[in-house]
């Protein structure tokens, strides 16, 4: 990979995708006086809103590709599924700090099991089928409940099913021959699941923020509560194991890993090659939020040392939930409320997220559901 120089203000970051990921990053590199061109097919999407040029044209559009290049001194991108012929054509440039590999393992669930276990970091147990045939055979050396999903794309619970018993078998066999490519997850019965984001620089520092730990709804991310209830052995090793994965794949940039606890033991699940949904809690909790030190990171910057501020819990603003938070907004005091500007508020679509901070957990808590209040 190659080593990124140092971009300084007002120079331009470029961003591949448009969504809120790309928003928070280019609101936090405006804060610096960076300039923002983001490209992505949808007018005024949310990033475009913050930035000094926009290229309206798909991911994999290789003139757009090379447009967004020329017109940027550094380029990021704010989700997985980049086209790895453009991210290459970019990294070739000098200007892909992040590099491909990073995004060649995250976009295959078959890859990123298979380097977590070639690097002895715990996984629940996998099996790759093709077929129907091929699954079914899998199936009989597999404990119910198990999790069949697509081996490339998917978020937020979707290519994805729970087989709860071996009646599910024949779901799952035509689920594998629908998809011809996917994965076999034992499923792990845990007590909580937590997120580790880091950040690592080109000169192969990592910071870490505070661990999270995470609450879903239907496959959903509803909430996030900082810091995690975890013993010190499970942070511990949490933060091995990510500082393990970050120098095998030699990472920059902002970073994020699921992680299944049980008792004292973690089992990673998946990875983010980006800022994280789980980490949104750090723009008014932390010192520095996960967008500051990525842009610090991908611009050769130092990144600085981060502090929990106070405790905190994020929640999910959906569609189904706008009517409501602008219902709050007029009469709460508490909470720092982000809407990112799309278009239409579609049921379980992500339209922002709600920040609440204070002296400790009961503090925040109250916070929570007096907002929760004003929403009914």
């Amino acid at each position: 990979m190659q080593k990124s120089k140092t971009i300084l203000p007002p120079q331009t970051i470029g961003i591949i995708g448009g969504g809120q990921l790309g928003r928070m990053m280019a609101i936090a590199a405006r804060y610096m006086g960076y300039k923002i061109a983001v490209l992505d097919p949808t007018p005024n999407c949310p990033t475009a809103q913050v930035a000094d040029i926009q290229i309206t044209a798909p991911y994999d559009d290789m003139d757009a590709i090379k447009e967004l290049t020329e017109v940027s001194d550094v380029v990021t991108y704010e989700f997985e599924n980049v086209d790895l012929h453009a991210a290459a054509y970019i990294e070739k440039k000098g200007k892909l700090p992040q590099g491909t590999y990073a995004l060649e393992i995250t976009q295959n669930r078959e890859k990123e099991k298979q380097l977590m276990k070639n690097t002895d970091l715990p996984i629940p147990a996998f099996a790759i089928v093709k077929n129907a045939t091929e699954c079914r055979e899998a199936l009989k050396e597999f404990t119910f409940p198990a999790v069949i999903k697509t081996c490339r794309g998917g978020y937020d619970g979707k290519g994805q099913i729970k087989l709860n018993s071996q009646d599910d078998s024949e779901q799952a066999a035509v689920f594998a021959e629908e998809n011809e490519y996917c994965i076999i997850e034992q499923w792990i019965t845990f007590d909580k699941e937590i997120s580790v984001v880091f950040t690592r620089s080109t000169t192969g520092k990592i910071t870490f923020f505070p661990i999270a730990e995470n609450d879903h709804r239907d496959h959903i991310l509803y909430q996030t509560t900082v810091p995690a209830e975890i013993s010190v052995d499970v942070q511990n090793k949490a933060y091995e194991a990510a500082k393990t994965l970050a120098d095998k794949m030699n990472i920059v940039g902002t970073f994020a890993i699921e992680m299944f606890v049980r008792g004292d033991s973690i089992f990673l699940n998946e990875m983010a090659p980006r800022p994280h949904n789980s980490g949104h809690y750090t723009i008014e909790a932390c010192n520095i939020s996960q967008f500051g030190q990525h842009i610090r990171a991908i611009c050769g910057l130092p990144l600085t040392e981060i502090k929990l501020l106070m405790p905190t819990v994020m929640i999910n603003i959906l569609g189904v939930d706008m009517d409501g938070v602008l219902k709050a907004l007029p009469q709460a005091e508490d909470g720092f409320v982000h809407l990112y500007g799309k278009a239409e508020p579609k049921e379980k679509r992500k339209m922002g997220h709600i920040t609440f901070i204070a002296e400790n957990k009961d503090a925040v808590q109250k916070q929570l559901e007096k907002f929760k209040l004003f929403m009914d």
